[in-house]
This record gives C-alpha cells, sequence and structure tokens, in this order.
C-alpha cells in the first residue's frame, strides 16, 4: 500500500490535475462543447498510450544506452525536483511546455491540440514519463506493485480527465490563487518524492561500489 500511495503521489503531483484547468480554458476558448470533450479524451487517451508505452520499454530503451538504474534515479529526482521547484515559485516549468510551445498551440486546429499540448508535454511530458520510468524500476519484477502502478496510473489519468471535463466550473469555484495555492502545496508533495528517488539512486551507487 506505501508504494501506491507513492506511485499515486509522484503521478498526480506530476501530471497536475488541477493545474490543467487553466490551460484547457485558453486552448478550448469559443470551441464547441462536443468539440472541447472529443479533444480532452482524446488528448487523456493519448497520454495513457505514451505513459503505457515508456512504463513498459523505457528501462530497456535506456540499459540499451549504458544508463544504469541508479544514475536514472539521481538524473529523474533532479528533473523532478526542479519541476517543484517550478511549482512551488508559480513559474512555467519547461519539462512540462515551452512558451514556444503554448503559441505553436494555440495557432493549430482545434484537434490538434489534444496531441500538443494537452497529450504531450501537459500531460505525458519528460517528467510524467520520468517518473513512471522510476516506478516501474522501483517495482522491480513483483507484479503485484506493478499493477498497483496501473492502478495510481489509471487514476490518476481519469483525475486529469476530469478536471479538464470541469475546468469551467472548477476555476468559478475555486479561482485562480486556488490553483496557484493547490500547485504549490503539489510542488512541495514532488519536491519529497524527488528528493527520495534521489536518496535512492545515491544508495544504490554507494551499496554496488561497496561490493
Amino acid at each position: 500500500m506505501s508504494f501506491f500511495l507513492k506511485a499515486l503521489v509522484a503521478l498526480f503531483t506530476m501530471i497536475d490535475p488541477v493545474g490543467l484547468v487553466p490551460v484547457v480554458l485558453g486552448l478550448t476558448v469559443g470551441m464547441p462543447a462536443r468539440s472541447r470533450v472529443l479533444v480532452i479524451t482524446r488528448a487523456t487517451i493519448i497520454a495513457a498510450v505514451v505513459i503505457a508505452v515508456f512504463g513498459i520499454f523505457g528501462q530497456i530503451i535506456f540499459a540499451s544506452l549504458g544508463v544504469t538504474g541508479e544514475a536514472f534515479s539521481i538524473a529523474g529526482g533532479v528533473l523532478l525536483f526542479l519541476v517543484a521547484i517550478d511549482m512551488l515559485f508559480g513559474r512555467q516549468s519547461g519539462a512540462r511546455e515551452t512558451p514556444l510551445e503554448t503559441q505553436e498551440a494555440l495557432a493549430k486546429e482545434d484537434m490538434g491540440v489534444a496531441v500538443f499540448p494537452l497529450a504531450i508535454p501537459m500531460i505525458a511530458g519528460p517528467g510524467t514519463i520520468t517518473t513512471i520510468i522510476l516506478l516501474v524500476q522501483t517495482a522491480g519484477t513483483d507484479t503485484t506493485e506493478l499493477m498497483l502502478l496501473a492502478v495510481a496510473a489509471a487514476i490518476t489519468l481519469v483525475a486529469a480527465w476530469l478536471a479538464m471535463l470541469i475546468s469551467l466550473p472548477i476555476q468559478k469555484r475555486i479561482g485562480t490563487t486556488g490553483i496557484l495555492v493547490l500547485s504549490r502545496v503539489l510542488g512541495m508533495l514532488l519536491a519529497a518524492v524527488a528528493a527520495q528517488f534521489i536518496l535512492n539512486g545515491i544508495a544504490l551507487f554507494i551499496s554496488h561500489s561497496v561490493r
């Protein structure tokens, strides 16, 4: 259960469903309700496929590049920590979306925004991909933990889908200030998870060096 909570917190804080609200509002302004639902649903499905692919093949890809588990754990933890700092200070994180990507997205057709930037990089960005690979690495060959990870990912994606669907009521209810406050709280949680990944990587490196 502790692994499940760790996975859920890591994925939820990285994807930040509530933080997607202002992005969706900006990208779907003036869009018919039906098209808006299709865009949000398509974005969620595409993000789920990307996350699943990297969850299954991510370690194989990095192994073929000669990247060790402890090195990736430390590097991934640093990346997540940088994202957490951006969340804490209310800055836009380059690990999710850059200003240039936002400008390009606004110029695309309605359905185009489902792929970019909603699915990639807002939901399944570098930070999310790093998180899923690190969690799969932590689970190892434990089937139960891998299943719990899949459930945690599914819950987070459903939460993101629902948050995007009801983005307008959410913003009206908690306001921009509420969204920023929640983002900072999630940033603190993500910083703690990132620090744990770094400590795990250092511990693994030391244990392998001693042998």
